[in-house]
């Protein structure tokens, strides 16, 4: 597996490098998985592919300094920010079940439970849990491949598939403000959970360096 080592870079450089990323893996028609991490600045809010953006305060927003951008991959907003993404770049015929796009998602984020579970945090896989209001934000909705601590949500992924290749990329939630997150998507914020709450000792580098270390090649 090839990594990419940890960098900070805006909304737009981020899904730009992945989607960079994914047609490498296309174009080489690579057999070996890239892992990247990475983080945001400024802080940023990602659209789903197809999501409307009719929901968002621009002028909110824009005070804030926060940025928008859309991803490839579907699903609802999120606000990437307190945070450590990762994306998981693979051909589907390296994986057992590639062409189960539910049994993939539990076989590429398994990565995650066993470095998660290297410093006592054990995640399982979230049932799913459909809203009963319109939520825009991604984290208050569980489905069967979100990762989640004792019943609350700590990491929310989506793919993107193309020409037989996958691309899944997913935020670790380190820690987060509910009060920002209420003002911006005008839901109260509950069934989630961050690092930060679970073990307050673990440092955000922590947990880089853990997932950094994750039987990799640097690339």
């Amino acid at each position: 597996m090839k990594f990419v080592s940890y960098e900070v870079k805006t909304g737009k450089e981020n899904m730009q490098i992945d989607n960079d990323l994914l047609e490498f893996a296309i174009k080489e028609q690579l057999t070996e998985p890239i892992f990247r991490l990475y983080g945001w600045r400024p802080a940023c809010i990602s659209l789903g592919r197809n999501q409307k953006d009719d929901f968002l305060n621009m002028q909110l927003l824009n005070r804030l300094n926060i940025d928008v951008v859309r991803r490839l991959t579907g699903g609802r907003a999120l606000l990437h920010d307190d945070e450590i993404t990762y994306s998981y770049i693979c051909p589907v015929s390296s994986l057992e079940h590639g062409e189960n796009v539910t049994a993939s998602y539990k076989e590429i984020s398994q990565i995650l439970i066993d470095a998660l579970k290297k410093i006592g945090i054990e995640t399982d896989f979230g049932t799913t849990r459909r809203p009963d209001t319109h939520f825009d934000y991604c984290m208050l909705l569980s489905t069967g491949a979100d990762l989640c601590y004792q019943g609350r949500k700590l990491i929310g992924s989506a793919q993107f598939r193309k020409d037989s290749y996958i691309l899944q990329h997913g935020s670790i939630l380190y820690d987060y403000n509910s009060e920002l997150l209420k003002e911006i998507f005008n839901e109260e914020v509950k069934g989630i959970t961050s690092i930060k709450e679970i073990n307050p000792d673990i440092s955000r580098e922590e947990i880089i360096e853990l997932l950094s270390n994750v039987n990799t090649v640097k690339a």
